[in-house]
């Protein structure tokens, strides 16, 4: 399954950098929320995920907030979060980024991990920005507003057409300038800046492989290309790994 150059890339390297995307939760069976749901058929993610809609219907969103949390707090992390866990563990220097907003990376016992694109089980108020649970909001009948100054609180995920975090971004770029290795794993390499990620690590001279079901743009220019899911290739890399 693994090239010899990948293997003896594999046990040298100290660095390591992985990137993922809504392939690895789609192995847990994470809803995409682009089908046929009942009431949200109606609706594109695009005209409920933004900050206008959330002012002008935010009881609306946030009953569409309130359903998505449902639906992912009864998924569990699959055998791929898992085996990055131990990746974490093995490698001294290890950084996870990822483009999936579900928490499953962190629920799995991945550390450290940057939410490009935030974490659908966090809230904050839109003035202080406190931060507010899923249990404090699930408590409320009526839409959620801040104990401290008044304010809505929203869900604490990236909506179109919003800036990425800074923080999170910032130290992403910086853990894929450098690392030795960079993992693009179940990302359609379509959605920039994440997308930007794998040529940048490239640039700074990473051997880049990609795990996916089917080639993406970034297919050409990666070092090996693994074919196939995540929960079933990582395992066996994580074998390979402690082998050595």
């Amino acid at each position: 399954m693994f090239s010899e150059k990948f293997i003896k890339v594999l046990k040298s390297a100290q660095s390591v950098t992985v990137l993922t995307g809504a392939g690895i939760s789609a192995e847990s069976g994470v809803p995409t929320f682009r089908g046929d749901d009942g009431l949200w058929k109606k609706f594109k993610p695009e005209e409920l995920a933004n900050f206008d809609a959330f002012i002008k219907n935010t009881e609306l969103v946030w009953e569409w907030y309130k359903y998505r949390k449902k639906l992912i707090a009864d998924v569990k992390p699959n055998p791929g979060h898992y085996a990055l866990v131990e990746m974490e563990n093995i490698f001294s220097n290890f950084s996870l980024i990822t483009q999936n907003v579900d928490n499953l990376h962190r629920r799995a016992g991945s550390k450290k991990v940057f939410e490009l694109h935030g974490n659908i089980q966090k809230n904050y108020c839109i003035g202080c920005k406190k931060e507010f649970s899923d249990e404090i909001i699930f408590s409320k009948l009526e839409i959620p507003r801040c104990d401290n100054c008044g304010e809505l609180i929203r869900p604490g995920v990236v909506w179109f057409g919003e800036c990425l975090p800074e923080d999170q971004w910032n130290e992403a770029e910086k853990a894929t300038r450098n690392c030795e290795i960079f993992f693009t794993i179940g990302t359609s390499a379509v959605v920039y800046p994440a997308a930007s990620l794998p040529y940048l690590a490239k640039e700074h001279g990473a051997f880049l492989i990609e795990i996916n079901p089917e080639p993406t743009p970034v297919t050409s220019i990666v070092d090996e290309f693994l074919q196939g899911k995540s929960g079933e290739i990582l395992p066996e890399l994580v074998k390979v790994i402690i082998k050595k």
